[in-house]
């Protein structure tokens, strides 16, 4: 039995948590992800619009209910009902799932900050509001300032959101991410300037960018859009047990012993 292994406080967590997105997977291997992995998952997205279209989508809510594990419809769902004038239709779809999170964004449709916060205001006054920041066209991300992301962020945490979301989209390589899959250094240092960064949940689906923010703000950092074949090795990487965060996140011993001076102290038993 291994009684050396780091561990870090269980669910339900306000820091460090891990959002998991699901594309669309089997309802087995759903399953058997949360039965495998549950307890290293906070929170579920059900991707973009994949709600609408996921024929066990009320057995896989099931599933997360019997687990304790918080879950919601990508934002682009929000935008999708509020761009046809159903926005009412949207909010007796979250009822009648009954959500525990709802996303509001303005990523893809043209709708002002302001009036993002607006509606964002609207559903804190019924549901917990996941709030993302960032568009997922890489013109429109361009534009947006260190300045712009501040304040985008304050606005939507003072309209009543719980967690406000920084963009990446699926491929890592937008919004806060240059297209090159780094992490826009100049924008995290703003929005660390003047955010609390528990109430920041960075999408994070590559591996560089789960590595850069680790290592950047620990492992209490929130991390979001995590795929579930990855949701182990984030673990990892947060309690330093992968070799790219080891160093970091391990308290190095104050003096390490020679291998030499261990000669007569350690048996290895070699098979034959």
């Amino acid at each position: 039995m291994i009684t050396a292994a780091p561990t870090r406080p269980g669910r339900p967590r306000t820091r460090g948590i891990t959002m998991v997105i699901d594309p669309g997977l089997p309802t087995g291997a759903f399953t058997d992800v949360i039965d495998s992995h549950g307890e290293l998952i906070d929170l579920v997205k059900f991707g973009w619009g994949t709600a609408l279209v996921t024929r066990d989508l009320l057995a896989k809510l099931e599933v997360l209910r019997a687990a304790g594990i918080g879950f919601y419809f990508g934002g682009t769902l929000f935008e999708h009902y509020l761009w046809s004038g159903r926005l009412g239709e949207f909010v007796d779809l979250l009822r009648s799932h009954a959500v525990t999170h709802v996303e509001v964004s303005n990523g893809t449709i043209p709708l002002d900050q302001h009036d993002k916060a607006g509606y964002l205001r609207l559903l804190a006054g019924e549901f917990t509001v996941v709030s993302e920041v960032g568009f997922k066209q890489v013109e429109r991300s361009d534009r947006l300032t260190p300045a712009d992301w501040v304040a985008a962020i304050e606005e939507d945490l003072e309209a009543g959101a719980t967690l406000v979301t920084c963009e990446t989209r699926e491929s890592g390589r937008v919004g806060m991410a240059r297209a090159d899959g780094s992490l826009r250094s100049d924008i995290l240092e703003a929005i660390l300037e003047s955010v609390d960064p528990s109430r920041l949940l960075f999408e994070a689906p590559t591996k560089s960018l789960q590595v850069e923010l680790v290592k950047a703000l620990g492992a209490e950092v929130n991390l979001g859009n995590i795929a579930t074949a990855d949701v182990v090795g984030v673990e990892t990487l947060r309690l330093g047990l992968r070799a790219d965060t080891l160093m970091e996140m391990t308290a190095a011993a104050p003096a390490r012993t020679p291998a030499a001076a261990l000669a007569g102290r350690v048996r290895l038993v070699v098979a034959a």
